[in-house]
């Protein structure tokens, strides 16, 4: 592509806001519905950038897969008559070039081709010589290095502005989400990425509108900038994903009910609190590593016993009593049993390494 393409102005003061408010229906199904929406949207006060997907890669065939190509002028229509920013899913180069052609201020790459480091490739390709911003949502699969394969194929090709776009998770099993949070892969890539902007995308991981106040609350406690929700005129007949958009009135009032925070403060006493009790952390932190070495050590001489004996490492008996009984007193402790099974298999799988060394050598 000839020449650099630069971010759009009216995009540029939007890019940099924090909280940045995405929102916008799911599907673009008519070019009224998407210009009374945005409308609406608009008027709320509260949204940055209108969203709203023209191509839909669906998981089953014969569900509706988007207007396509004919849905971007409505796009430019939106921002010619609200002075909103729009941002459309792309997942193939073709895709970008149209996208680009009808003048999209930002470009997001989904979870189903975040997923496949040749379409990711494919769109970075495509995206050389421009300076349009890409969101990049989690791959469908928890596996955080090809959501960072994702990044850092847009950062070679020259993309300068990237986002993060948390929305869940695909599990198998029937969850409370649609999409499990996974909150702990999010914060990692955030701990990798500092630089970058992080969006949670409540609609995709509730699935359901009436939890989506509360998780979108947690985000914004987990620090992220800005939230991304599916909004549409009449959600209930949506022609997509109809049980997790709400109406622009809606989205106001869920925006309105969030109590916004921030990473630091300036005031003195808090700090100074805050570091005390960050001390005591510290020291608890140490204390519990050195207990772990302790056990990990008594793990070796197990090692040595069973191998004297011939015996497995593996003994579920004692294993499941171990799991019994952390469980009910880490209850007792205020410790959530997801947490002590988690915590307990790490401990597990060290203690088996630690033993299948002993054996081994």
């Amino acid at each position: 592509m000839e020449g650099k393409i630069s971010i759009s102005p009216l995009l540029s003061d939007k890019w940099k806001k924090r909280p940045l408010i995405i929102s916008g229906p799911c599907s673009a199904e008519t070019e009224e519905q998407v210009l009374q929406t945005a409308i609406q949207l608009a008027e709320t006060g509260v949204v940055d950038i209108f969203r709203a997907g023209i191509w839909k890669p669906r998981t089953r065939p014969g569900t509706f897969e988007g207007v396509g190509t004919k849905g971007l002028p409505w796009l430019q229509k939106v921002r010619q008559v609200t002075g909103l920013p729009v941002t459309v899913e792309v997942a193939s180069a073709k895709q970008v070039e149209d996208a680009l052609h009808f003048e999209m201020d930002v470009l997001w790459i989904g979870a189903r081709s975040a997923v496949n480091p040749l379409s990711v490739q494919d769109i970075a390709n495509a995206l050389r010589g421009t300076n349009v911003p890409v969101l990049v949502k989690n791959p469908l699969n928890p596996d955080i290095e090809l959501w960072t394969g994702a990044v850092e194929r847009l950062a070679k090709a020259g993309v300068e502005n990237i986002g993060l776009v948390h929305r869940g998770f695909s599990t198998f099993g029937n969850t409370e989400y649609r999409n499990t949070p996974m909150w702990h892969m999010a914060i990692e890539m955030k701990r990798r990425n500092p630089h970058l902007m992080m969006i949670c995308d409540p609609s995709h991981i509730c699935g359901r509108r009436d939890i989506l106040q509360e998780l979108s609350q947690k985000a914004i406690d987990l620090d992220y900038d800005g939230l991304m929700i599916e909004s549409h005129i009449d959600p209930d007949r949506a022609l997509s994903d109809a049980k997790q958009q709400i109406t622009p009135l809606q989205l106001k009032k869920l925006i309105d009910s969030i109590k916004w925070r921030h990473e630091s403060t300036n005031e003195n006493s808090f700090n100074l609190a805050l570091e005390k009790l960050r001390e005591q952390i510290n020291q608890l932190d140490d204390e519990l590593m050195q207990l772990l070495s302790q056990r990990m050590k008594i793990a070796d001489k197990i090692g040595e016993y069973k191998k004297e004996n011939n015996i497995t490492i593996l003994q579920a008996t004692r294993w499941n009593e171990i799991l019994e009984k952390a469980s009910t007193k880490g209850k007792l402790l205020g410790l959530s049993e997801e947490f002590i099974s988690k915590y307990f298999d790490a401990v597990h799988i060290e203690s088996i390494n630690h033993q299948n060394k002993v054996m081994n050598s």
